[in-house]
C-alpha cells in the first residue's frame, strides 16, 4: 500500500515536528526530566493516534494545522501511559520499540515523574489558543471532557488495573472485553473522535467515528495479543511472550489464534462499513484499518 505508507510517513512527520516544538526542550530545567520525557517520545513508534486524529479530521473536510496541537496531546497520553505500563510494579519490561526504558535508563522515579509531566502537558496542549481558536468553547469542553474520560479510570487506567489484577486468574470473556477496550481501545476510539470534533463534525459523523474506533481499537489490541505468542523480540522492539510471563489475559489465551483472528476480521469489516457515508474523504481511515489488523501474526 505505496499511497498509505506516503500517507502515515508525512502526517508522522508532521506529529514529530509538533511535539519537538510543543515538549520542554531537553536542556531545560530540570534537565534530566525533560531528557526523560523527550527520550520517551521520540524512542520510535508509530503515531497511530495522532495520525487517527488527523485521518478523521480530514474525512469530515478539516484541516491538518488545526488538529495537530491535539494530535500531540493524544500522543502525550500515550507515551505517558508506555512509561508506566513498564515500570517495575506494572509489567517490568526493560526494552521498548527496541531501546531501554525510560526507568531503566533514568531511574523509577524519574520514569514517573516523566509520565505525570506528559499527562499534565497534555491538558496544557488542548487548553492554548492554537486549539481554542479552531473551536467554540462548548465543543473544546466536550473534547477535554472525552479525552480525560478516555485516559482516566473510565478508560485506559480502568483498563490497567484490570489487567493488573487479573494476572495468574481465569476470566471470562465480558472482563477481557472490558480490559482491552478500555486500556488499549479508550485512546485509539477518543482519538478518532478528537479528530471529528476539532473539524467540526456533525452529531452523526461523531457517532460514526466512535464506532470506527471502537472496532478498529479492540482488533488492534487482539492482534497485538497475536503478536506476542508469535513474534520474536526483535521483531516487536520489546520482549516477547510478555504476556505468557505474567500470566496476562488475553484473547488467544481465552478464545485460541483462530477465533481471534477470525474477531479481528469482523471487527475490520464493521469498522470499514461504518465508514461508507464519508466516502472518499474517509479513505485513509479505511486503510488504517486493514493496515493495523493485516500485521503479521
Amino acid at each position: 500500500m505505496p499511497e498509505l505508507e506516503d500517507y502515515l510517513a508525512e502526517r508522522r512527520k508532521l506529529v514529530n515536528q509538533t511535539l519537538d516544538r510543543l515538549l520542554p526542550p531537553a536542556d531545560m530545567y530540570p534537565r534530566l526530566l525533560h531528557e526523560a520525557i523527550r527520550y520517551s517520545v521520540f524512542a520510535g513508534g508509530k503515531r497511530l493516534r495522532p495520525i487517527l486524529a488527523i485521518a478523521a479530521a480530514e474525512a469530515v473536510g478539516g484541516e491538518v494545522e488545526g488538529i495537530l496541537p491535539v494530535a500531540a496531546a493524544l500522543e502525550c497520553i500515550h507515551t505517558y501511559s508506555l512509561i508506566h505500563d513498564d515500570l517495575p510494579s506494572m509489567d517490568d519490561d526493560d526494552f521498548r520499540r527496541g531501546k531501554p526504558t525510560c526507568h531503566k535508563v533514568y531511574g523509577e522515579a524519574l520514569a514517573i515523574l516523566a509520565g505525570d509531566a506528559l499527562l499534565t502537558l497534555a491538558f496544557e496542549l488542548l487548553s492554548q489558543g492554537a486549539i481554542t481558536q479552531h473551536m467554540d468553547a462548548q465543543r473544546l469542553s466536550v473534547l477535554i471532557q472525552e479525552i480525560a474520560r478516555a485516559a482516566g479510570s473510565s478508560g485506559m487506567v480502568g483498563g490497567q488495573s484490570v489487567d493488573i489484577l487479573s494476572e495468574g486468574k481465569e476470566i471470562d470473556q465480558e472482563t477481557l472485553l472490558y480490559l482491552h477496550t478500555h486500556k488499549t481501545g479508550a485512546l485509539i476510539q477518543v482519538s478518532v473522535i478528537a479528530g471529528g470534533l476539532v473539524a467540526g463534525a456533525s452529531e452523526e459523523q461523531i457517532g460514526a467515528l466512535s464506532r470506527y474506533g471502537e472496532r478498529i481499537g479492540l482488533a488492534f489490541q487482539i492482534v497485538d495479543d497475536l503478536l506476542d505468542v508469535t513474534s520474536t523480540t526483535e521483531e516487536l522492539g520489546k520482549p516477547a511472550k510478555s504476556d505468557l510471563k505474567h500470566a496476562k489475559a488475553t484473547f488467544p489465551a481465552l478464545m485460541g489464534k483462530e477465533t481471534s483472528m477470525k474477531e479481528v476480521e469482523r471487527l475490520t469489516a464493521e469498522a470499514k462499513e461504518v465508514l461508507r457515508p464519508f466516502e472518499g474523504r474517509a479513505w485513509a481511515l479505511h486503510a488504517i484499518a486493514g493496515y493495523l489488523t493485516s500485521r503479521r501474526f
